[in-house]
């Protein structure tokens, strides 16, 4: 598990990582700022009051509170631009860690479909189910720290194993090697759990845990091989 995260970072120094990076970055900022300016463009044209101060006031308080808005969005529309690169980021993993791969298996939309909706499902009961916990939780903070980990291990874990693993296996496939190995991908969940509550490191959190998790499902998928 370590070697596999070691490896995650080691690999950020490639350029095809790097890229998809900008291309997040940039791209965020380019949603982020028509966000901004369409917000702006609504306050301005408001009127809601009859005097010029009071307006000019109300239109720079606003343009303040856009643009602390702006800034605490940046780093989940961050996530979600790496989001679109993630089958990227296993390309660059493979085409580097594991070279002469077959190209991988194309997904259909049914399949996409179906494993989102059973991901959304469960992950629905395990918050609703885990409610009583978090609020017995106030009282016992550790509880809290220990349900959030273990959830959100759990969660991730299965999100990103099923992100790489869709790509070489099919959906029933993929759900039997996760349950032979289904500690393995708890652990990684809660790694991943883990970048993504580090300040900054945050921001680039989805590249790593995607390599990191190529790492892990390649190397159950070689453990179990037959010989």
């Amino acid at each position: 598990m370590f070697a596999a995260l070691t490896k995650a970072f080691a690999q950020l120094d490639d350029p095809r990582l790097q890229r998809i990076l900008l291309w997040s970055v940039g791209l965020a900022l380019g949603v982020l700022l028509a966000l901004g300016v369409l917000l702006w463009f609504i306050v301005v044209h408001l009127h809601l009051f009859s005097w010029a101060w009071l307006e000019s006031l109300f239109e720079w308080g606003s343009g303040l509170v856009i643009a602390v808005l702006l800034i605490l969005l940046f780093p989940a529309a961050i996530s979600a631009t790496i989001g679109l690169f993630l089958e990227a980021v296993a390309e660059a993993v493979e085409g580097r860690h594991y070279p002469g791969m077959a190209h991988p298996r194309a997904q259909s939309i049914h399949e996409a479909i179906l494993s989102g909706l059973k991901f959304a499902l469960v992950a629905i009961l395990l918050n609703l189910a885990a409610l009583p916990v978090y609020v017995v939780g106030i009282f016992l903070p550790p509880l809290n720290v220990f349900v959030f980990y273990g959830l959100n291990g759990y969660l991730l874990g299965r999100e990103y194993y099923e992100t790489v693993a869709l790509r070489r296996l099919d959906g029933k496939q993929a759900s039997e090697v996760r349950r032979r190995n289904r500690w393995r991908v708890f652990l990684a969940g809660v790694a991943i759990t883990v970048l993504l509550t580090v300040p900054l490191l945050n921001l680039i959190a989805p590249v790593i845990a995607t390599a990191f998790m190529v790492h892990v499902f390649e190397s159950i998928r070689r453990r179990e091989a037959p010989a």
